[in-house]
């Protein structure tokens, strides 16, 4: 298999090189063409030659338990988004080669109008903003894998996501509520974790004018996202009050600890509005805008499994735990209290135009603004902070992003430009009453601006009426600017230099599709991903996670192939593919133990490299009205060379499991009445570059899971849906670095009119 993929990097990559010149999106009644999906809701063509999957909007309501669009995914090949409980605002999509901590390495695009946060490259801030699109709009998802078309920046080096929305053809409504409620059990933490859900919307058509008003509330409380952590000293001592009620465990590299309590119990409160415009004069020209706001407000609290000797809960101090001597800071807990307004904006205008059979053009504009950002910590120790005191205000106001788009296709050939900007706004203010007071003098502050300009140019060259070679190139330049890092304990104000890059990424596919049956593929393509602005100059604490930023950070350059082979039959269709990544100057993000929480930072690794091989069938029929869908992802992702680190030369690559897997059966019991069941699979990963994150099954670890779900949805007539879910049938307990949720059971009941 080595040999294979040498020989295919080869040839692919000399075709890439000798012909080098870009690409766009593929017509439907054209020969497939690499690029994105045509974005006003129609479906791709149906012999689209690379590893694509997609989702219909009809099976999404039929099989899959989905609250907020995220969920959506939960079952596609190598895609897992990681939503920790309903409402999560940080919910990054790991791909077959990239894993939650490197959300800068996939693109999630709605009705074309990028929602992936590309201000960092973490599972926080940089996560995709999925409140911009609710389940119920959703006409059709496509997922594509792989960096293989120029229409695309380097940020496709694991996965690009396709969603549309379709629009109203007529007057059309809708109302649905779901409630959600978890049952959770770990250390001294158990309980019932509810979640409330209402769903509108409206939309009608009016001649040339097509509108649709979305709005969404959520009301969720959810199991806690941390749990706080003592490390035990090496030698006993009788120093410190006495308190008992603290879990012994071990963490994920093996020291005895003392969990002294839970913290990140989130009750959220969630506004999502979206309003969708479609104005179509003539058959020739089409103009859509879309508006999005989502409102957040966040209130986290803590639980203590620390009594003293009157049975009173105790949060900080010197303590005495089993026969052992801690100190117990007050932001071990405090830190893990928090109080997050949020209120962000987008906006996005779109202009398309067929003037003949051949010529397609495209421009679009998109904005992305935090209007509103603050998170809201107090300092000093609980429980007297529950009523308020000193404290800090973490303000991100001022951060967001900017795109522009235009493109041209004539025949198979296509020219593009793009345009991005990407600002950091990250201040940390102190005062003198976290829970509603004013801000006071700035503490800390991170600042910083990226920008990208690129020009891409794609040719479908038809070599016989089976035989299609496209060909094409994206040429980036890359700017950093205006970093600047302010801290005033100890002293320090530094105005970062600027950072200059320019980067040709070329690609190649050959597709054979010999008849109506198969298709055959081979694709190589070179891609650049450029360090974030959060990467180069987020340097401001949040809550319990400290950010190390690191200005002298390199681009990573990623070389990808694939073969793969697609095969129709009246059944269904089974595609197997084999695939490398080479990634040199790999940007990893990683987390550290600290003492009381941990610290996120990235780096450039060397060198890592992937192989690996992935396989799916979908059937209907199998059985009279049953249908089945399944995949399986094999990865060996290893650090080939690491001179900063030479002990993590071999290891696994961090968050990349080897074997991962999902199978779907849904029975379509009647016209009415559908029953769904469907498992999910992973083998454990790694957090840290040199795998001394030993065990798993323990706070920040990242453990193997199988989680059952099931879903049973009945058409009660024509205008009324009732549907009931189960998620992680089996209870499954497990951690990927977080707690993740345990079994949920959801009713829901929805009215179309």
């Amino acid at each position: 298999m080595v040999t294979l993929f040498c020989a295919l990097r080869r040839a692919v990559l000399a075709c890439a090189a000798a012909g080098a010149l870009p690409a766009t999106h593929a017509l439907a009644d054209e020969a497939p063409v690499l690029g994105p999906v045509t974005v006003q809701g129609h479906a791709p063509a149906p012999d689209e030659p690379l590893s694509t999957r997609s989702l219909a909007a009809e099976e999404i309501a039929r099989t899959i338990n989905a609250t907020t669009a995220e969920d959506t995914l939960k079952y596609q090949p190598a895609i897992f988004a990681r939503r920790r409980h309903i409402g999560d605002t940080q919910a990054p999509i790991t791909t077959r080669t990239s894993g939650v901590g490197s959300s800068a390495r996939s693109l999630i695009y709605v009705d074309g109008v990028l929602i992936s946060a590309l201000i960092g490259n973490n599972n926080s801030t940089a996560s995709p903003r999925w409140g911009m699109v609710q389940p119920s709009e959703i006409d059709r998802i496509e997922v594509r894998y792989g960096p293989f078309s120029a229409a695309y920046p380097g940020n496709s080096i694991g996965a690009v996501v396709e969603i549309a929305t379709g629009e109203p053809a007529a007057f059309e409504a809708s109302l649905a509520s779901t409630v959600e409620v978890q049952s959770y059990r770990q250390y001294g933490t158990k309980g019932t974790y509810p979640a409330y859900l209402g769903q509108a919307s409206i939309g009608d058509r009016a001649g040339e004018l097509a509108w649709r008003l979305s709005f969404e509330h959520l009301d969720s409380r959810g199991q806690p996202l941390a749990f706080v952590t003592a490390t035990r000293p090496a030698r006993p001592s009788a120093a410190g009050t006495v308190v008992t009620g603290a879990y012994p465990d071990l963490n994920r590299t093996g020291q005895p600890i003392v969990v002294l309590g839970a913290g990140g119990i989130e009750r959220q409160q969630v506004d999502n509005a979206s309003l969708a415009l479609a104005w179509t004069p003539s058959p020739f020209f089409e103009a859509r805008y879309r508006a999005g706001l989502f409102a957040n407000q966040d209130r986290a609290e803590v639980q203590s499994y620390l009594t003293d000797a009157a049975g009173r809960p105790v949060y900080a101090g010197a303590l005495n735990i089993g026969g052992y001597a801690y100190q117990v800071p007050a932001s071990a807990f405090s830190n893990n209290t928090y109080r997050l307004d949020e209120r962000h904006w987008m906006q996005a205008l779109t202009l398309s135009g067929r003037p003949s059979a051949d010529l397609v053009w495209r421009a679009s504009a998109s904005l992305y603004d935090y209007g509103l950002d603050r998170q809201r910590t107090p300092t000093l120790a609980l429980p007297a902070a529950a009523a308020g005191g000193a404290g800090t205000i973490l303000d991100l106001g001022g951060t967001g992003w900017r795109t522009l788009d235009a493109s041209l296709t004539w025949k198979g050939l296509t020219g593009g430009a793009h345009y991005d900007q990407y600002r950091l706004g990250s201040d940390r203010y102190a005062t003198t009453d976290w829970i509603g007071g004013p801000k006071g003098a700035l503490l800390a502050a991170a600042r910083g601006r990226t920008e990208t300009r690129a020009l891409y140019l794609q040719d479908l060259i038809a070599l016989t009426p089976a035989l299609n070679l496209t060909l094409g190139a994206r040429q980036e330049a890359w700017r950093a600017s205006d970093g600047f890092n302010f801290q005033s304990a100890p002293a320090l104000a530094v105005h970062q230099p600027g950072r200059r890059a320019s980067r040709t990424s070329p690609k190649a596919v050959l597709a054979w599709t010999p008849d109506a049956d198969w298709t055959l593929t081979a694709a190589g393509g070179m891609a650049w991903r450029f360090p974030t602005v959060s990467e180069l100059y987020q340097a401001v604490p949040q809550g319990s996670q400290v950010y190390v930023p690191n200005p002298s950070l390199a681009p990573e350059r990623a070389i990808s192939t694939e073969l793969s082979a697609r095969r129709r039959f009246a059944w269904g269709e089974t595609r197997l593919t084999v695939f490398t990544e080479d990634v040199d100057d790999a940007l990893i993000s990683q987390t550290a133990l600290t003492p009381f929480g941990s610290s996120a930072f990235v780096q450039n690794v060397d060198r890592v490299r992937s192989r690996g091989a992935e396989a799916e069938v979908e059937a209907r029929d199998v059985l009279p009205r049953l249908d089945l869908a399944a995949s399986l992802t094999y990865v060996d992702s290893k650090i080939v060379r690491d001179r900063a680190l030479p002990a993590a030369e071999g290891k696994r690559t961090p968050q990349i499991p080897r074997l991962r897997w999902t199978a779907v059966a849904t029975w379509r019991a009647s016209e009415r009445l559908t029953l769904t069941g469907a498992i999910r699979h992973s083998d454990r990963v790694y957090g840290t570059i040199d795998n001394s994150d030993r065990l798993s099954h323990t706070y920040m670890g990242f453990e193997g899971y199988l989680v059952v779900d099931a879903r049973a949805v009945l058409k009660l007539d024509e205008h009324w849906q009732a549907a009931l879910g189960v998620e992680n049938l089996g209870d499954r307990s497990y951690f990927l670095f977080h707690p993740f949720p345990q079994r949920a059971v959801l009713a829901e009941l929805k009215y179309d009119w």
